[in-house]
């Protein structure tokens, strides 16, 4: 098993792609920490790994929250005496909000989410895996992160930043052991769109530029935990400060 007697946190881990990364990180071996503010989901997926043979806890968290962040981190080293990878994968859309419609409430939330809460739980966590020695960061990045528009503006920003901080924490403690990697999806299926609830037309409109070239389907959230099995695995041992895109080719046009 790839990920045997490691320790993991990951984020927004009790529906989509971060449920389907507990569920493939604990089959691997791993021993996870089910984080995420769906307090009955995340008592769901628990019993899902527990009752597979696999070893999960569960810890309901707010990442916008420091007292949160700090909690869920020492959920790890308390249960299993270590922590050997992070999986930043909680986030949220932003109504497709452009420029000119975005709201100071929506670019504060959507910014404490995606960029405060990831950035938190790396703050907390790099003493410890520079004192083992080793670690791996994964951030759920987007290719809103690499290009202007795929989302909204607080979203599209949110993401660029989770790309930056993904390049500087991997080169700034390579050298220390810790690697830290992005996954940047395209679309989708999982709920995070639900919360699109009244997108901005104009924004929606040029940030669904392009999406009928792609292959026309959105990727089951099982394509992405494969990607971030890769990047938490010794397979990819030299990957680092990198993102890897995987949108079944929407930006390659």
């Amino acid at each position: 098993m790839k990920l045997q007697s490691k320790a993991a946190v990951i984020t927004g881990a009790a529906s989509g792609m971060g449920k389907e990364m507990a569920l493939l990180f604990a089959k691997e071996g791993a021993q996870v920490i089910v984080a995420d503010i769906n307090e009955a989901a995340v008592s769901a997926v628990v019993s899902e790994i527990t009752s597979a043979g696999g070893q999960a806890k569960g810890v309901v968290t707010n990442v916008t929250k420091e007292e949160d962040v700090t909690r869920m981190i020492d959920a790890a080293v308390q249960e299993y005496g270590k922590l050997d990878i992070l999986v930043n994968n909680a986030g949220i859309m932003d109504q497709m909000m452009s420029a000119e419609a975005v709201t100071d409430e929506m670019w504060s939330r959507v910014m404490e989410i995606n960029v405060t809460g990831p950035m938190r739980a790396i703050r907390k966590v790099i003493p410890l895996m520079t004192k083992q020695g080793h670690g791996v960061i994964i951030n759920t990045a987007s290719v809103g992160g690499l290009f202007g528009s795929r989302a909204g503006i607080a979203y599209t920003a949110s993401k660029h930043a989770v790309v930056g901080i993904t390049k500087n924490v991997g080169f700034q403690y390579g050298k220390l052991g810790i690697r830290c990697n992005a996954i940047a999806p395209g679309a989708v299926a999982t709920n995070i769109g639900a919360g699109i609830t009244a997108p901005d037309p104009f924004g929606i409109e040029q940030a669904m530029a392009g999406m009928s070239l792609q292959r026309g389907e959105a990727a089951d959230p099982k394509q992405i935990a494969t990607v971030a099995l890769f990047l938490a695995s010794d397979d990819s041992s030299f990957v680092n400060g990198t993102v890897v895109t995987a949108d079944g080719g929407w930006s390659a046009y």
